[in-house]
C-alpha cells in the first residue's frame, strides 16, 4: 500500500509517526510522512517520503501569540480559543499541501491536530482514513477530558458530558475555516453546526492510541474497534554518540536528575532556570539541563549541573536518577519506559492529564505545574522521586512492562487487518 501519515506540531507530536512509518515500511508498505519542513530531514533519515505543509511550531510557540496559547493551562475554553488563533490563518495552506500529499495514497493515518484538514481531503480523494492519536479522545465514564480541570465523579456522567463539551467547543472554533476549505478548495457541502466526531465513530472503523496501556489502560466502556497499542518509539539510533563533556559528567559522580521541557517556551526562562538550579542545589542532586526551546535559559551553571542542547532520550534517561519535564506525550513515553521516577511539570494542553497518571500510577511525584513552580515546591518533589524506595520500584516494575510492548508492532497489524476488510 501507499500509506500516508499526516501530523502536525513538535517533535513529540511528529517523531512517534516516524516510528510508526519505519514499522509499516519493514511491513512492506510505501510511506510518506506530511509535515512541517523542520522535520524533513530525520523523515528522511529514516528512508521515508517527506511532504512538507505549512508551518514552523518553535516560530509559533515563540510568537506573543503562542506564549498567550501556553499561557491557558487547563482553561479549555481559552485554549480552543488560542489554538485556533495561531491554526485558522494556516487551514487553506494545510489543506492545499495535504490534497496533495494524499492523491496517490490507499490509506491515510492522522494525528489529532492532522485531522482538522486531512478528514475532509480523504472525503474528496474517496480514501480510507484512520485516527492515529497520542491522546485518549474517545468519549469515557472512566477519566476526565485531557485539558480540562475536573477529574469526574461517581458514575462518570460529568466526564460524558465533558467529552460532549469539548467536542462541540473545538468544532465551533474551526468549523468556519474549514467549510471554506471545502468550499473554495474541494467543492464539497458545509459541514453542519453540529461536531461530526460522533458520527465518525459510529462509522466504527478503527483508532489507534499510539500510548502505554501500562500507564493508562483502556477503558472498559469503549468500544472493541479502539485500540491501545502501547507507545510509539523509534529504535536508538546507531550512528549517535554523546559528547566527551556529557560522558565525563556522567562519570564523574552520582546518576543526575534531568530537566528539560521540550517545545515549551517561556519569557521568564532565565527565573525559571534559577529555580531548577537552586532545587537541584538544595536537594543535594547533579543536574543535567536540556535547554530545548526556551523553557530553560543559557545561563551560569554551578559544577555539578551541565547543560546540553539536544540528547537522545532513550539513551540518557535510563542514566538518569530522575526525570522532571512537561509531561508532553513524547517524554512521558520515554520516561515511563526508562523506568526512572518522573517530576512532572506540566505546562499546558493534555500534560497536566498525563502528569496526573503518572502520579495516580506511583511512578511520579505530586506535579507541580509551571504556574505554581517554585524552588521550595520542587525541592521537596525532586527529594520525593531520588529517595522514595516505593516509587523507584514502581518506576522500574512499569519500565519494564513498557519496554515488553510492541506498540509499533501492534500499530500496523492493525492497520493492515483494516486494510484486507477494504
Amino acid at each position: 500500500m501507499n500509506i500516508t501519515l499526516v501530523t502536525i506540531g513538535s517533535r513529540g507530536d511528529v517523531q512517534p509517526y516516524v516510528a510508526l512509518g519505519v514499522g509499516l515500511k519493514r511491513a512492506g508498505h510505501d510511506v510518506r510522512i506530511a509535515t512541517h519542513a523542520s522535520f524533513q530531514s530525520v523523515i528522511l533519515k529514516h528512508s521515508l517520503d517527506f511532504a512538507e505543509l505549512p508551518g514552523d511550531p518553535r516560530a509559533l510557540v515563540e510568537s506573543d501569540a503562542g506564549q498567550a496559547w501556553l499561557d491557558t493551562g487547563t482553561n479549555a475554553l481559552a485554549f480552543a480559543r488560542r489554538m485556533a488563533a495561531l491554526l485558522q490563518p494556516l487551514t487553506l495552506d494545510a489543506a492545499t499541501c495535504c490534497l496533495q500529499a494524499c492523491r496517490d495514497a490507499d490509506l491515510v493515518l492522522y494525528s489529532m491536530l492532522g485531522w482538522l484538514v486531512t478528514h475532509h481531503v480523504t472525503e474528496k480523494l474517496g480514501i480510507p482514513a484512520l485516527p492515529a492519536y497520542l491522546q485518549p479522545v474517545t468519549p469515557t465514564r472512566e477519566f476526565h477530558l485531557m485539558g480540562t480541570r475536573s477529574r469526574g465523579v461517581v458514575g462518570g456522567i460529568t466526564n460524558l458530558m465533558m467529552y460532549r463539551g469539548g467536542e462541540q467547543l473545538y468544532w465551533m472554533c474551526f468549523r468556519r475555516p474549514l467549510n471554506t476549505v471545502r468550499r473554495e478548495l474541494l467543492g464539497l457541502p458545509p459541514m453542519p453546526l453540529r461536531a461530526p466526531y460522533a458520527s465518525e465513530r459510529r462509522k466504527g472503523n478503527p483508532v489507534l492510541y499510539g500510548y502505554s496501556p501500562t500507564l493508562l489502560p483502556k477503558p472498559h466502556d469503549w468500544p472493541d474497534h479502539v485500540h491501545v497499542t502501547g507507545a510509539w518509539f523509534l529504535e536508538p539510533d546507531p550512528e549517535w554518540r554523546p559528547s566527551p563533556e556529557l560522558t565525563d559528567f556522567l562519570n564523574a559522580g552520582a546518576a543526575p536528575v534531568y530537566v528539560g521541557f521540550g517545545s515549551m517556551h517561556a519569557r521568564n526562562a532565565t527565573e525559571q532556570t534559577r529555580s531548577v538550579v537552586d532545587a537541584l542545589t538544595r536537594s543535594g542532586q547533579r543536574g543535567v539541563l536540556l535547554t530545548g526551546w526556551g523553557a530553560l535559559a543559557e545561563v551560569d551553571l554551578p559544577e555539578h549541573v551541565l547543560a546540553v542542547s539536544s540528547v537522545p532520550h532513550d539513551w540518557l534517561f535510563p542514566r538518569m536518577a530522575a526525570v522532571i519535564h512537561h509531561c508532553g506525550s513524547g517524554t512521558t513515553a520515554a520516561g515511563l519506559r526508562a523506568g526512572v521516577p518522573t517530576v512532572p511539570v506540566p505546562f499546558f494542553a493534555d500534560q497536566p492529564f498525563w502528569a496526573r497518571c503518572l502520579y495516580d500510577r506511583g511512578v511520579a511525584a505530586k506535579p507541580v505545574p509551571i504556574k505554581r513552580l517554585s524552588t521550595k515546591r520542587l525541592t521537596e518533589a525532586i527529594q520525593y522521586a531520588v529517595s522514595d524506595t516505593a516509587v523507584r520500584e514502581r518506576a522500574a516494575t512499569s519500565g519494564a512492562r513498557v519496554r515488553s510492548e510492541d506498540g509499533v508492532g501492534r500499530a500496523v497489524e492493525l492497520v493492515e487487518r483494516f486494510a484486507r476488510s477494504l
